[in-house]
């Protein structure tokens, strides 16, 4: 895995991504705002710190709970399968109309409140009842809606808003990806360390300390809304702002499939990682498995697919398609990626001998990770291409509902199904996913309008 980082940020390096060179639509940019090339890549340097110094901390935070949370139910003695089917259920609920209030009421506004959440929940862990940790969970749920529609609508208006070309998006993108994985590995062993000092609460106190630090940062952002026009959401009610999200998602195909690519990849993924150490550990290796080297290797994986985003758009932009169909072509072959590499346990666990197909099967792991940090930024670019700004919480949070539904029956299929169905199932869900974006893919480009009274 060290050799193809290296490998890996080589080939980067000596990739030049599009807003590195002035583009015709940079040049108009400059023409209308007065402006130097080197002053709004200045601009845009310092939007896009400010943007990933807060994002990274949450996700350091979200992935310090994640990695502890099922070893501190187990010290508790509770029903933990009733605690994780409640966030998920949670998130269901409360999905449809959270992205309209996120909208509505500001993007900025809305992170603050993840934040305050965030303290809330992680404080509620410290208890051993049942009935705390119990609304710790429902409140997770809203929280985890927030995470990811509030941050993401934040930063995509505020790009347009500040009038930088719509191509530099996918730097932030391609970055936020890069940093999930390696936030992960570091949230792994900073973890261990507070476990090792304070118990198992330890890494759920460093997380109220970071969670408080990003709301310290988020301080210092400016205000956007969900509006066609500018003051536009005082005289827009929450009604009209969830109905004409809903009315959206129906009358336009594209958001439509959009949403529901999202739904199934993101669902196939969930399911996998409930699946990727009960699977190893049933083959049985000699000496054992190293689950925290394994998870490790798979967040590695997805630094290098979020490495390697912009050279992969770039290729596809130039010798495959054109530089507007880029994004769609690109998830097209990362979905189909993703469905073969789960084809492979699917058929090994069916067709041979586990011990015999122990590597082959890390590999595929390995593979469908990178898949999700080359996918995430793709996504990205997607949803700030078809879904309006105006409705971007809202759209994002009504397609979660379709995704919670996916994960509650993937967690449930992982309990009465064996493994290698399972994988089948996931293989599935990518290659539907692939199929919806090859619509896209080929279908015509069209610029997104948005009409609000």
């Amino acid at each position: 895995m060290t050799g193809a980082l290296s490998f890996t940020l080589l080939t980067n390096y000596f990739y030049t991504p599009d807003d590195e060179t002035e583009t015709l639509e940079e040049k108009k940019l400059l023409k209308v705002a007065h402006k130097t090339h080197q002053a709004l890549h200045s601009e845009f340097d310092t939007f896009r710190r400010s943007y990933l110094s807060v994002y990274l901390v949450i996700m350091l935070a979200d992935w310090m709970q994640g990695t502890h949370m099922y070893t501190l139910y187990l010290s508790y003695n509770v029903n933990i399968s009733a605690l994780f089917l409640t966030g998920f259920l949670s998130g269901a609920i409360f999905a449809p109309f959270l992205g309209s209030l996120v909208d509505k009421f500001g993007r900025k506004r809305s992170c603050i409140v993840y934040c305050i959440l965030e303290v809330v929940i992680n404080w509620l862990e410290h208890y051993n009842s049942f009935e705390l940790l119990l609304l710790g969970r429902v409140l997770g749920g809203v929280s985890t809606n927030l995470l990811f529609s509030a941050f993401e609508s934040w930063m995509a208006t505020e790009h347009r808003k500040r009038g930088f070309p719509e191509e530099w998006m996918a730097r932030t993108y391609s970055e936020c990806s890069i940093g999930n994985g390696a936030t992960a590995i570091l949230a792994g062993v900073i973890a261990q360390v507070l476990e090792d000092s304070f118990g198992h609460i330890g890494p759920f106190q460093g997380a109220i300390a970071l969670t408080v630090l990003a709301l310290v940062l988020i301080l210092q952002w400016e205000e956007n809304y969900g509006e066609a026009q500018e003051g536009a959401h005082e005289s827009s009610s929450l009604y009209t702002q969830f109905t004409e999200g809903w009315k959206l998602v129906a009358s336009d195909s594209k958001v439509l499939r959009i949403g529901l690519i999202q739904a199934l990849s993101e669902g196939g993924i969930y399911t996998f990682v409930f699946m990727w150490v009960p699977t190893l550990l049933s083959m049985n290796p000699p000496g054992g498995v190293p689950t925290g080297c394994v998870f490790s290797a798979l967040m590695m994986g997805i630094t290098i697919g979020g490495i390697v985003f912009q050279p992969i758009e770039h290729f596809f932009g130039t010798k495959i398609t054109t530089k507007a169909k880029a994004s769609e072509f690109s998830a097209v072959f990362a979905y189909i990626m993703a469905s073969l590499s789960m084809a492979v346990p699917a058929i090994c666990l069916c067709c041979t001998e586990a011990s015999v197909c122990f590597e082959k099967i890390l590999a595929s792991f390995i593979i469908i990770e990178f898949c999700v940090g080359l996918s995430s930024p793709i996504a990205g670019m997607l949803r700030s291409k078809y879904v309006p700004d105006a409705y971007q919480g809202a759209i994002m949070n009504i397609f979660r509902l379709p995704l919670n539904a996916v994960v509650v029956s993937g967690t449930y299929a992982t309990d009465v199904l064996e493994h290698y169905k399972v994988y089948g199932v996931v293989s599935g869900l990518f290659l539907v996913a692939a199929a919806l974006q090859a619509t896209l893919a080929f279908g015509q480009v069209e610029k997104k309008q948005v009409k609000k009274d």
